[in-house]
């Protein structure tokens, strides 16, 4: 399943003028609050540049690249978690989502309305978070009456489950988000049953000046406190870049000293909040393609996200490092060099590794 990343922010924050630049959809951006009421739903292929070494190695037929959905999700104002601005229906759509690109209107601009008159990028972030943690509140509240029922039948999941909620009120109560509370061992699904928002890993994008990107102090600080990601984006640079091809775009971004693509940072600060890893599969004359995993996982957790007949039948895994690969020019070389390992059920995944399944149909 592909990750899903949802695109948030006040109104004329930028969202959809950054989503446009990322995903050259083209998404209708308009200087007025809620040109998107639909989100609009980009699949976008996470380049990596390892790939194309292996693939060039072993004489793969094509390469695959892993996809991330980016989903614009309309402006957030005061109100939202009460239906303000089709909050309610917003709110909805961010819920489907792995994590929150939360887009922070950082430049001056003159020419771009502000709904509340004035930038100020703190105060708009906590106005989003604010909507978020009251609609987590409403939910959680909802929801422990129900889990409450069963746990005084004696459930002891549900007890755990209503425990785990109560601290989580007890927290968005104090304007917390309630990624800060442990779910607990007996219950590991309460928060997937929630369906909390401030549980989803956050990543800031400062939309700024043309030349600035840096990311505000406060921001930055900010996200530091939250545990969140951030980095700083001009989407106006962004979407100009976006409309050139590949070539204009890498000689117009070394003149800016812009070393990758917006793209390239939001995906790469974004797998890191989720804990996601890359690994590959290639053979000769056979597509390479890009697979994502959880850290931390095992070679038949890899196994599974390439097909679940082939975790199912899962005997063993040739597993080698994509440097070694390339520097041993191939699978015959790393063989002769000892470097491409036999490995069980059991091995823990490493980012880069490449891998072939060994299984039993």
């Amino acid at each position: 399943m592909s990750t899903r990343i949802g695109i948030v922010g006040m109104p004329n924050a930028g969202k959809s003028s950054l989503f446009n630049a990322l995903t050259k959809a083209g998404a209708e951006a308009a200087n007025y609050p809620f040109t998107t009421i639909e989100p609009n739903v980009a699949v976008v292929p996470v380049r990596d540049e390892r790939l194309e070494q292996v693939a060039s190695t072993v004489g793969a037929s094509e390469i695959v690249w892993d996809t991330v959905d980016f989903h614009d999700i309309a402006g957030l104002v005061a109100g939202a978690h009460q239906g303000e601005g089709l909050g309610n229906r917003f709110l909805a759509n961010i819920r489907e989502t792995d994590a929150i690109v939360h887009v922070v209107r950082a430049h001056g601009d003159e020419g771009v309305v502000h709904p509340e008159g004035r930038v100020d990028p703190l105060r708009d972030v906590e106005t989003i978070e604010t909507e978020l943690v009251l609609a987590d509140l409403e939910q959680a509240e909802r929801r422990v009456e129900r889990v409450a029922k069963q746990a005084r039948g004696g459930d002891r999941v549900a007890v755990a489950e209503e425990r785990w909620l109560n601290t989580v009120i007890e927290e968005l109560k104090g304007g917390r988000p309630a990624r800060g509370v442990r779910v607990p061992e007996e219950a590991p699904n309460a928060a997937r049953d929630l369906g909390s928002l401030t549980s989803k890993p956050v990543l800031f994008v400062a939309n700024v000046d043309e030349g600035t990107e840096v990311i505000p102090a406060e921001i930055a600080a900010h996200a530091a406190a939250q545990g969140a990601g951030a980095v700083a984006i001009s989407s106006r640079i962004e979407a100009e870049l976006a409309e050139l091809e590949d070539e204009d775009a890498a000689a117009m971004r070394a003149e800016l000293g812009v070393s990758e693509s917006g793209l390239q940072r939001v995906v790469r600060e974004a797998f890191a909040l989720l804990r996601l890893i890359a690994f590959f599969t290639a053979g000769e004359a056979k597509p390479a393609q890009s697979w994502h995993l959880r850290q931390g996982l095992t070679a038949w957790h890899a196994a599974g996200g390439i097909h679940t007949d082939i975790q199912k039948g899962f005997v063993r895994a040739e597993v080698i490092g994509w440097r070694e690969l390339v520097d041993a020019g191939g699978y015959a070389g790393a063989r002769e060099r000892g470097t491409l390992r036999l490995e069980g059920r059991d091995y823990e995944m490493v980012d880069g590794d490449v891998i072939t399944v060994k299984f039993t149909p």
